[in-house]
């Protein structure tokens, strides 16, 4: 059974504000921008970023995980989310 990530179009729509922002700064940097300017909204698109990241993070724990401790399977899946956060963070 797939499990249903409740926070699926959330995730969706800050992706698209996400791409819309990349967009955004290299069009800075084709305007050759100031760098200052530059670094101020990269790290905003980096802030973004690890919020989805924080929301996907909890949408797993909350199905994928949640599902695997009924099933008996929680092992596999925490060593999968062990992997993944090592990368993550």
């Amino acid at each position: 059974m797939t499990p249903v990530h409740r926070r699926r179009k959330e995730v969706l729509d800050r992706l698209s504000r996400i791409e819309g922002h990349v967009r955004g700064v290299r069009k800075m940097v084709e305007e050759e921008r100031g760098c200052p300017d530059v670094l101020l909204q990269i790290v905003a698109v980096r802030t973004a970023l690890n919020k989805v990241g924080r929301i996907v993070l909890e949408d797993h724990v909350e199905t994928c995980l949640a599902n695997a401790v009924k099933q008996g399977k929680a092992e596999r899946y925490i060593s999968d989310l062990t992997e993944a956060l090592s990368r993550f963070l």
